[in-house]
């Protein structure tokens, strides 16, 4: 609830803040100025329903979409000795964390990956691959589940579908006034919006949308950080040093579905001006993090 607390006036904030931007620099009386009679209080109204609800949508259809998406079976009754380890194991976790224990999974792939989803702290889902639970000793996968446990235990879904929601209210404002100023002050449409109008807004929106996708994966990179440091008090540092060194040698197997990879233990690699989109850091800097932690 505080997290959804903390969406609600996050939007609010934001909408505050760009009325106060616009009404300080005459914003309105310019546009008007020129022609362009664009509403931009109601616009930003729009824009933050838009983009908060899209998001949260998502969110609150993630459990549903990530079983279907990866085939995942939940362990509702353990059939043997590692689906009632995983339990264990998971329950343990979850206790030590202050959660609801979440639902445990296993979905057939061959890559080491396991992912955490869910819109609320005691109602989330965690699973695991198969290729994980052959590929890495116990110690290594209590460690990777440690990490799942820690990303629900610090609200990472829902504080990440907070700043999608943030981004895509911005995205959705702001490339609807390129928009309407291209098509009035450029192309002189003086009533309605003409072919110009939807061009533009179409083309910003994904310009801005691809900048705003480079705040979202920094935000989804740290998180990284604060669940390995999770990981490493619920099942010891070098735990999760020795399941990220594992992950290591294993670096070019296949990944998750696109929309869980940011939920996964291990993302894509990449370099150069590729890394602001990366959901993870590389491997070997979360490693070193690992070594420097004080505890």
């Amino acid at each position: 609830m505080k997290r959804i607390f903390l969406f609600l006036v996050t939007n609010i904030a934001i909408m505050l803040v760009i009325t106060i931007i616009i009404n300080i620099f005459g914003l309105g009386q310019v546009l008007d100025a020129q022609g362009v009679d664009l509403d931009l209080t109601s616009l930003l109204m729009l824009s933050a329903v838009v983009g908060g609800t899209g998001s949260f949508i998502s969110l609150a259809m993630s459990k549903s979409m990530a079983k279907h998406s990866t085939g995942a079976y939940v362990i509702t009754q353990p059939q043997n000795e590692q689906e009632q380890w995983l339990i264990n194991t998971v329950s343990r976790q979850a206790q030590a964390a202050g959660i609801g224990m979440p639902e445990v999974a296993i979905y057939d792939s061959p890559d080491i990956n396991a992912f955490a989803t869910g819109m609320l702290r005691n109602d989330s889902l965690v699973a695991v691959s198969t290729g994980l639970l052959r590929g890495m000793t116990r110690d290594e996968a209590e460690a990777v589940l440690a990490h799942e446990v820690s990303h629900v235990a610090n609200g990472d879904m829902v504080t990440l579908a907070l700043i999608q929601g943030v981004v895509n209210t911005f995205v959705f404002f702001l490339s609807r006034v390129v928009g309407h100023i291209i098509d009035r002050a450029v192309f002189k449409t003086e009533r309605g919006h003409g072919p110009a109008y939807w061009v533009t807004t179409i083309i910003a929106q994904l310009v801005l949308g691809i900048l705003a996708s480079a705040i979202v994966m920094w935000f989804s990179r740290q998180r990284e950080y604060r669940a390995d440091a999770g990981a490493a008090y619920l099942e010891g540092k070098q735990k999760m040093i020795s399941a990220l060194e594992r992950l290591q040698k294993s670096a070019n197997q296949p990944h998750l579905p696109e929309q869980l990879e940011a939920f996964g233990i291990s993302g894509g690699m990449a370099t150069g001006l590729k890394r602001l989109f990366m959901s993870h850091p590389p491997l070997s800097e979360r490693i070193e993090a690992l070594r420097t932690m004080s505890h």
